[in-house]
């Protein structure tokens, strides 16, 4: 996410912007706690007050820090899927592990403000543009044949659900990130393979072959 460089004065006009950026700085350095409006109009070198005529609350300063981390979000797994060589569908799960990776506070604000029950209205459109841009790529890549057939409203949630999971796995550090690039390609291999065997496979076991 591109940022104000700190010290550099804002023009007239991008003060919301630059309130932003400086508290997406906060929010990687140490979290949404560490996101006050006093420590973001000092970063920015403008009044305690300043702040309030845009943001009236905290609240919504972490609103639209939410707004633009899940943009930046968004951005980063379109940006791995127009450049993947090959099966796109794959770079985009990868993406999304490897966003929550290097930024897991952004991830943890994701969570709620992407993930949970109650989105902004900006937020709730932007999810249903990127949503619709996943399912649009479930069918494109069934029609290249490079995904199987199915319903790919549940292929997408399917999808969805194995990267999120591996996210927060990696960063509650229930698994170590330092395996993180192998363990991401295996997981998304299998899920890629499927996980039952086909039917006569399935009956040699049965019987003890």
């Amino acid at each position: 996410m591109n940022t104000r460089a700190a010290g550099r004065p804002y023009h007239h006009g991008s003060l919301p912007e630059t309130l932003v950026a400086h508290a997406v700085e906060l929010l990687d350095e140490g979290g949404a706690e560490a996101v006050t409006v006093r420590e973001v109009a000092r970063r920015a070198g403008v009044s305690p007050s300043a702040p309030f005529r845009h943001y009236p609350d905290r609240a919504a300063l972490l609103a639209a820090v939410g707004e633009a981390v899940a943009m930046d979000f968004g951005a980063a797994q379109m940006a791995a899927v127009e450049s993947a060589d090959a099966l796109p569908f794959r770079a985009l799960g990868a993406a999304f592990v490897h966003y929550a990776l290097a930024h897991p506070h952004r991830f943890a604000l994701l969570r709620g403000g992407v993930f949970g029950a109650h989105r902004t209205p900006a937020m709730e459109e932007g999810h249903r543009v990127f949503v619709d841009g996943i399912t649009e790529l479930v069918v494109a890549g069934q029609r290249r044949g490079e995904l199987r057939q199915g319903d790919a409203e549940m292929i997408r949630i399917a999808a969805q659900a194995l990267v999120y999971g591996l996210s927060q796995m990696f960063v509650n550090n229930y698994l170590d990130a330092s395996r993180a690039d192998a363990l991401i390609n295996q997981v998304i291999d299998l899920f890629g393979l499927g996980v039952l065997a086909p039917d006569g496979e399935m009956r040699e076991a049965a019987e003890g072959v």
